[in-house]
């Protein structure tokens, strides 16, 4: 297939910007990674008291209606939009899930989802075999809430 998308270099930067008493007391920190060629970027809105699914992978994108190719996503970044509430954002894989809070504005930034997770139920990580996300989901509670998704793949 000829196409006339030239890849690039995503470049995301995470900024902390802090001043106590004078002294800077904050970071920058910088990633880059090449060869990006696609990019899968959306707002949901989630409705009430339900699970909306947000992405899902496969192993290539024909496997899956709607997935993004496992091995190829590079850079995943969920974003709560929501000026007054919180969400529930679970990391779903085969067999385990784990899920995260995200308060208003806050963000859940994960790499390649290729073995990327492993889920517990002890309080001693055994960091064992990672296993492959297979999708991301998210519910909002008692209101409709407004997610960004940005996902960069190579």
């Amino acid at each position: 297939m000829t196409s006339s998308i030239t890849a690039a270099t995503l470049t995301v930067t995470i900024t902390e910007a802090v001043s106590l008493n004078g002294y800077d007391q904050g970071a920058s920190n910088s990633l880059t990674i090449s060869s990006i060629n696609e990019v899968f970027k959306r707002i949901v809105t989630c409705p009430a008291s339900n699970t909306t699914t947000l992405l899902t992978f496969n192993s290539n994108v024909y496997g899956a209606a709607g997935a993004l190719d496992l091995e190829d996503t590079k850079y995943i970044r969920i974003t709560n939009k929501d000026d007054s509430n919180s969400i529930k954002l679970a990391i779903v894989g085969a067999t385990t899930l784990y899920q995260v809070a995200l308060g208003t504005g806050e963000s859940h930034i994960l790499g390649n989802p290729d073995d990327l997770m492993l889920a517990e139920t002890d309080t001693s990580p055994s960091f064992g075999t990672m296993a492959d996300v297979s999708s991301i989901q998210v519910n909002p509670g008692s209101n409709a809430v407004d997610v960004e998704v940005f996902v960069a793949s190579a």
